[in-house]
């Protein structure tokens, strides 16, 4: 299994995974959040629940689709969907049978960033569910027959996605966004590199990438800390000690505003937007994290919503949400219209951007924002895997190992001010703005827009 920025966006657009319930009880798990170091110098994260026989473990590695050779995106999302067809002395459907004897489930995804992977199993089952991964880590087959089995499948849905205006147009907006960086390659792939990656070069990214210096781990479920640092120094501990990366230079989105669109033959016009975001360690960030719920974010009580569905019955749904990478930060949104009414949509979300830019939000706007946004962390982080996945994401954040305790002052010490200042320096400039559809009404632009791209 897969994922990808131009997927993320498709989500928020066309970001960051299907989630298991796995009962837990975070809001007491948070705050015993413990930094485990194995015996043979595995890091993980942990929190130990004995709620029910159960544990959830997320992990990456540094690198992700990045690091695809040049002229071959879609290699780290090949690996990830061939890891565990077949590894060690099993084949791809002993394997896979396997896993489903004891109800383990496995799976590898490659984002922009990362390769990352989940492992979810019940306690009397984790020493067979941690011996599949380590070999699935160390000892992939990428054998030829299931390689091509694996590519026909993600050409198939290269295809799919072709046609799909919601997908056409998160892959353009990367592009208009990023240009020549590896940011604006699609970490799927394209329908010309695809074909074109031979095993040799699936061998070689797993070679580079997955390796312990980068590697980080986050368990929350039915283990003590003995057991699970036996177990992390068995899956873990013959890796190669360091990765060979590619370095990846900072970047900063095109400067808005622009304009970009893509003919479709479709009853429904994808309208993908967004511009430069705000990285995660900025001072301003929960200041944009507040403004930007309030904008788009904040689902039937978003500005963007009640503007455009509510008031204009233009769209069945509209949201927009923050990204941030390692290298680049973004906001994005995304909706569908009528063709005839692409125009009208467009210009209603670039008014209420201005607005916002402008005038910033009300003080109870803001009051709002922040007491959903508290209130809701918890609710957010009500199975195992979830908390795993958040503790997981707040290693590669680089925040503290007590940052889920600290979150909701941190919210709370946003003021109107700052509000209104990051509203400025988030939107003042107006939109980067791909349109895919039917050609006259949508792709009506003002005269001082730029030229069309193709």
């Amino acid at each position: 299994m897969t994922y990808s920025l131009t997927r993320r966006a498709a989500l928020i657009g066309g970001a960051c995974a299907a989630l298991l319930t796995l009962s837990s009880a975070p809001s007491q798990a948070a705050a015993k959040i413990q930094r485990l170091v194995s015996p043979g110098g595995i890091e993980a994260w942990f929190v130990q629940d004995a709620t029910v026989p159960l544990i959830a473990m997320e992990y990456s590695f540094s690198g992700g689709a990045s690091q695809d050779p040049p002229g071959k995106p879609g290699v780290g999302n090949l690996v990830a969907d061939l890891l565990d067809e077949g590894s060690g002395d099993l084949d791809s459907k002993t394997y896979h049978e396997r896993l489903e004897r004891r109800a383990i489930e496995l799976s590898f995804a490659a984002n922009r960033d990362q390769f990352r992977g989940s492992l979810r199993m019940l306690k009397d089952n984790k020493d067979e569910a941690y011996d599949l991964l380590r070999m699935a880590l160390t000892s992939p087959h990428f054998e030829a027959k299931d390689v091509e089995r694996i590519r026909a499948q993600v050409i198939s849905n290269l295809r799919r996605e072709s046609t799909n205006p919601s997908s056409l147009a998160g892959r353009k907006f990367l592009e208009l966004a990023f240009g020549d960086h590896p940011y604006a390659r699609t970490a799927t792939g394209t329908l010309e590199s695809v074909p074109t990656i031979e095993i040799s070069d699936l061998k070689e990214y797993t070679r580079r990438i997955v390796a312990k210096d980068t590697l980080r781990i986050a368990v929350v479920g039915d283990v003590d800390p003995e057991t699970l640092g036996k177990l992390l120094d068995k899956t873990f501990g013959s890796l190669p000690a360091k990765a060979e990366l590619t370095p990846i230079i900072d970047v900063v989105a095109a400067k808005p505003p622009q304009r970009a669109f893509v003919p479709l033959d479709v009853p429904q016009t994808v309208v993908t937007f967004g511009g430069p975001g705000i990285n995660r360690h900025d001072p301003d960030f929960m200041a944009a994290y507040v403004v930007n719920h309030i904008l788009g974010g904040g689902g039937l009580s978003s500005r963007l919503y009640k503007e455009v569905r509510e008031k204009r019955g233009l769209a069945y749904s509209i949201y927009e949400s923050l990204l941030w990478m390692d290298h680049s930060a973004l906001f994005i949104g995304n909706t569908g219209t009528r063709a005839d009414r692409a125009g009208q949509t467009v210009d209603a979300i670039d008014a209420e951007i201005r607005r916002i830019a402008e005038d910033g939000p009300t003080q109870q706007e803001l009051d709002e924002a922040k007491s959903y946004l508290k209130g809701s962390q918890m609710l957010a982080l009500d199975t195992s895997s979830k908390l795993a996945q958040a503790m997981l994401q707040y290693q590669l954040d680089k925040l503290p190992i007590d940052y889920i305790e600290k979150r909701n002052a941190i919210v709370d010490a946003v003021t109107l001010d700052d509000a209104k200042r990051v509203a400025r320096k988030l939107w003042g400039n107006g939109l980067l703005t791909v349109i895919v559809g039917r050609a006259p009404q949508a792709a009506a632009q003002p005269a001082s827009a730029p030229p069309k791209a193709d």
